[in-house]
């Protein structure tokens, strides 16, 4: 049976190896508090902005602020900061977390491509540490997809 690891990296085209580069370096002591902040705002304000109806249902029962100040906790926490997201909301589990939405492939593109544009918009954010962020989120967000699929195997 594939792990979940190997199908997203199958479906992200991002080998895991890849994705975990942001573990080389301190993101967060590179980068700053604020500049994930305003990265996690410019997103959601993007998907919230979204001109397909299909994408920002998606978000429906949340409010941008909670979805912002999730995402840029979970980024922090993530990347080299202190633990604000499970301070929070305990461990971020995120299969789990997103169980209830409807995170398919077409989702996942639509996810990224906002996150690109979120990411080309904050200058703080330099190439390298760019490069290693999408690799990251682009697994992820396939991760996402697999464990979605995964869930769906059990069941069926």
């Amino acid at each position: 049976m594939q792990s979940l690891q190997d199908r997203a990296s199958e479906l992200s085209g991002v080998s895991q190896d890849d994705a975990f580069e942001i573990d080389e370096i301190n993101l967060y002591k590179k980068l700053g508090h604020e500049t994930f902040v305003k990265l996690s705002t410019n997103f959601y304000n993007r998907v919230y902005a979204d001109d397909e109806e299909w994408f920002r249902s998606i978000f429906a029962n949340s409010s941008k602020d909670a979805a912002i100040q999730n995402q840029y906790e979970f980024f922090i926490q993530r990347m080299g900061g202190p633990p604000l997201y499970s301070r929070r909301k305990g461990h971020p589990a995120l299969i789990g977390r997103h169980g209830p939405y409807p995170v398919t492939e077409r989702a996942a593109e639509r996810w990224i491509e906002h996150m690109v544009a979120a990411l080309d918009s904050v200058e703080e954010i330099d190439a390298d540490s760019k490069k290693r962020m999408l690799k990251f989120f682009r697994h992820t967000a396939f991760f996402l997809v697999a464990g979605k699929e995964m869930m769906a195997n059990r069941r069926g």
